[in-house]
């Protein structure tokens, strides 16, 4: 005779667990920002048999008109932003203007000029790269 248990015919057996031990582990599971997945990996459970007795646990719990646990909702959270100022332009009375040279180059041609920074000067730079 043999003393073993009998197995399934996959040769599986079922583990039995504690009620405190399952007690444990839903509570670590209804943390809030706490992973049921990483929960059940961390005690060696499967996540859908951990999120069953989670469901199974919250169906049984009495309903009495008020929630003990506390919910915690996200809330939006101002973070200090530092003020960017704009940047001042230089006063056209006080400063030259300033200046930039360009070269541009297509084929065996060179293009060089030195173009005083305003308005039409950046227009003529989009019209002539675009």
């Amino acid at each position: 005779m043999s003393t073993e248990e009998p197995r399934t015919p996959t040769g599986r057996s079922w583990r039995r667990h504690s009620e405190e031990f399952k007690t444990r582990v839903i509570e670590l599971a209804r943390q809030p920002g706490v992973s049921t997945a990483a929960v059940a990996l961390a005690n060696g459970l499967n996540a859908n048999m951990l999120r069953r007795w989670v469901r199974e646990a919250d169906e049984c719990a009495p309903s009495s008109g008020h929630n003990d646990t506390v919910a915690v909702v996200p809330a939006f959270v101002q973070l200090p932003m530092p003020q960017e100022t704009p940047p001042t332009l230089p006063l056209a009375s006080t400063q030259a203007p300033s200046t930039v040279a360009v070269e541009i180059r297509r084929g065996d041609t060179t293009v060089q000029a030195e173009l005083q920074m305003d308005a039409r000067s950046a227009a003529w730079l989009r019209e002539v790269l675009g």
